[in-house]
């Protein structure tokens, strides 16, 4: 019985530290990015591999409390990515209205007619003032 025990404990502390090293790599996904979808989605992985450490280190210490704390800690990451998401990402990106890359807001029409009155199915945009 006690070598399942001593088993079970290098289990729970290669995971542990496998966790630690993902956790790291999130991290730094986090900070350099490039786009900000990336860096809300690794700080959302992050949140995850932190509740699962969470709940590892529950049952490595056995110590039942920590598995409400990383239930509390599922719901504050979860209302966290959701505000960073509605913060920071378009809420209709095919919204006319929806600024261009470079900066001019441009209105986008569906399949309109050309420069002589052909509607040919192409989009096209044209600036605003």
């Amino acid at each position: 019985m006690a070598s399942i025990e001593t088993a079970y404990q290098i289990l729970y502390l290669s995971v542990l530290t496998a966790f630690a090293v993902l956790i790291g790599i999130m991290l730094i996904r986090a900070v350099i990015g490039p786009r900000i979808t990336d860096r809300i989605l690794a700080v959302n992985m992050l949140g995850t591999m932190v509740i699962c450490s969470i709940a590892i280190l529950s049952r490595f210490l056995g110590e039942a409390y920590l598995v409400d704390v990383a239930l509390i800690y599922a719901m504050i990451s979860f209302v966290a990515v959701l505000m960073l998401a509605t913060t920071y990402l378009p809420a209709d990106p095919k919204n006319p209205y929806f600024p261009a890359k470079g900066g001019k807001k441009t209105r986008r029409r569906r399949f309109g007619p050309d420069e002589n009155g052909k509607a040919d199915g192409v989009r096209r945009t044209e600036e605003r003032g």
